[in-house]
């Protein structure tokens, strides 16, 4: 039997993103999924998420910041980066982001 892996891949610093104008700090070199469930694990953890693509019930628009354009992409596969603002998250996804906001 194989051992499961941890949630969250090896990370050393948290990075700052914006999600719905609200900054928040999620272990880099992660997923920006994976980096919600850091911040309100119950939350994503009881969410409707596949992890892998199919659902995609976890997709946002994106952007780098001002002047960058804005991109569509699902947040299990999207890992996040210094300064990526996070917008136009499904209704799935947003559910749980509000209660992380909190």
């Amino acid at each position: 039997m194989s051992t499961p892996r941890p949630p969250l891949y090896p990370h050393e610093r948290l990075v700052t993103i914006t999600v719905n104008d609200r900054e928040l700090s999620v272990p880099e070199n992660n997923s920006l999924l994976r980096g919600l469930q850091f911040l309100g694990p119950e939350a994503i953890s009881l969410g409707s998420f596949c992890w892998n693509r199919h659902c995609h019930n976890c997709a946002v628009e994106y952007d780098m910041g001002e002047g960058t354009p804005v991109r569509g992409a699902l947040a299990c596969q999207l890992r996040v980066e210094q300064g990526m603002r996070i917008r136009n998250i499904n209704p799935e996804l947003q559910r749980p982001v509000r209660s992380i906001e909190r």
